[in-house]
């Protein structure tokens, strides 16, 4: 297993993280699965085996369930270097403050998922969305007060624009708070929109990009084919994201996934997991199975090294489109680009 800086931080992370929106089962997210304690040890040790030190959750998954079983398995007792990321902003309640990016809500939901957890300190501690009615100096300076009182070590986003990100960043330069250290976010062959500000902004401003349903719900996995949706699959449980604008474009990136994976003798799950580890910026993809041979074919991801050309072959059958201002700066601007910016403009010079 590879490990990687998540950002600018010291903190190293696997290159596969377990997710966890698979346990519980309650509520809608019994539309991803059901798991229980023992499907959960059982996993969370397959992984730990494996090398993985990194397991995500966040408060909402299953009304706070995932996040039970992961304090039941560990047991209050974490092992040696395992590290443990959650996230906080949806609703854990009726009242007008059980959600949201409040000082009030913030604080209320890093003590109960703390308790949960069963564990002293969360090691990422993540804004699981934009609240545009929560000013963000109350948003930063209520998270670097937890860090500051030792419940939180690094925080991060999810879900942000990157104008969100810029903002937040700035308030937390400008105020001398704690910054965020990674970001988590939607990005798979199929779905790549975070290449127009997502990932230039984790580039130039040196932030950790985890991936969640880096398999976009299971559609890249190389079992779905046009006009086949294998059983006990979340679209067959009715699972709407992410959604899909071109499904034509979709079957031919599965088509030319599968066609690598059949040439290497490896999954297409494999192929398109392995490609997201090769993408500027992406430190690790989070992966859940709804069984352990999932799991186990995930993990291999973390072996797999394309080549060159078919690193080249996805990447033209998935590019997305180049859109205003990004067309008119390859055409005006290509002398003078950074870092950031190629790494969106840099394949079409």
């Amino acid at each position: 297993m590879e490990y990687r800086l998540l950002g600018r931080s010291g903190l190293k992370v696997s290159a596969i993280t377990l997710g966890t929106m698979t346990m519980g089962g309650k509520g809608n997210f019994a539309k991803v699965g059901n798991a229980g304690v023992d499907e959960a040890r059982r996993q969370i040790d397959l992984c730990l085996d494996a090398g993985v030190n990194l397991i995500d959750t966040a408060d909402v998954y299953s009304t706070g369930g995932s996040e039970e079983i992961i304090g039941e398995v560990l047991g209050g007792k974490r092992k040696a270097g395992v590290l443990i990321a959650t996230k906080a902003r949806f609703p854990m309640g009726d009242g007008p403050n059980d959600r949201g990016l409040s000082r009030h809500h913030l604080i209320e939901a890093c003590e109960a998922s703390l308790k949960r957890l069963r564990t002293d300190v969360i090691d990422l501690y993540q804004v699981h969305q934009w609240d545009g009615q929560t000013p963000l100096e109350e948003t930063i300076d209520t998270l670097d007060s937890l860090v500051r009182q030792g419940k939180v070590r690094y925080i991060g986003a999810s879900n942000y624009s990157g104008w969100h990100l810029m903002k937040a960043l700035g308030v937390s330069d400008r105020t001398h708070r704690q910054r965020f250290v990674s970001q988590q976010i939607h990005y798979t062959l199929e779905a790549r929109e975070a290449e127009y500000e997502l990932v230039p902004v984790s580039i130039d401003q040196g932030l950790g990009i985890l991936v969640w349903s880096p398999l976009a719900g299971g559609l890249l996995s190389g079992k779905h084919r046009r006009n086949v949706t294998p059983e006990g699959t979340r679209q067959l449980a009715g699972w709407d994201e992410p959604p899909i604008r071109d499904e034509d474009r979709l079957w031919a990136i599965v088509d030319a996934l599968v066609g690598i994976a059949e040439a290497r003798g490896v999954s297409g799950a494999q192929v398109a997991l392995a490609w997201l580890l090769g993408r500027p910026a992406v430190t690790s993809v989070i992966i859940g199975g709804r069984t352990e041979a999932q799991l186990k074919d995930n993990l291999a991801a973390a072996d797999l090294v394309l080549t060159a050309e078919e690193r080249a072959r996805l990447d033209q059958v998935s590019a997305p489109p180049v859109l205003y201002p990004y067309w008119h700066q390859l055409r005006t601007a290509k002398d003078r680009l950074g870092p950031a910016d190629l790494s969106l403009l840099g394949p079409h010079l």
